[in-house]
């Protein structure tokens, strides 16, 4: 992630469903990149069940703004780096 990243008002409202989503299923379990990328589709995907290419935009901004995960790292302690992306305060 860059320090240049604006986020849409899109990207940060699906930054704060997949914290919602990670948060309410396994908080304490560790966070896999694999969750992080399979999450980013289905969330783009409902946001815009209808037009195929808003969807794969709206998953790539996501993911430029979705950090990689770290090693140990948890879903709840991902999730609060994601809202923590969202509100601005880190990157």
């Amino acid at each position: 992630m860059t320090a240049d990243l604006v986020l849409s008002d899109d990207t940060v409202l699906l930054l704060g469903r997949l914290a919602d989503t990670l948060d309410a299923r396994r908080p304490t379990a560790e966070m896999h990149n694999e969750i992080r990328l399979a999450r980013a589709l289905v969330l783009a995907e409902q946001m815009h069940p209808d037009d195929p290419e808003a969807a794969f935009a709206a998953e790539q901004d996501l993911l430029a703004a979705a950090p990689h995960v770290r090693a140990g790292q948890t879903r709840g302690e991902y999730a609060a780096l994601l809202r923590l992306i969202a509100q601005g305060v880190s990157q």
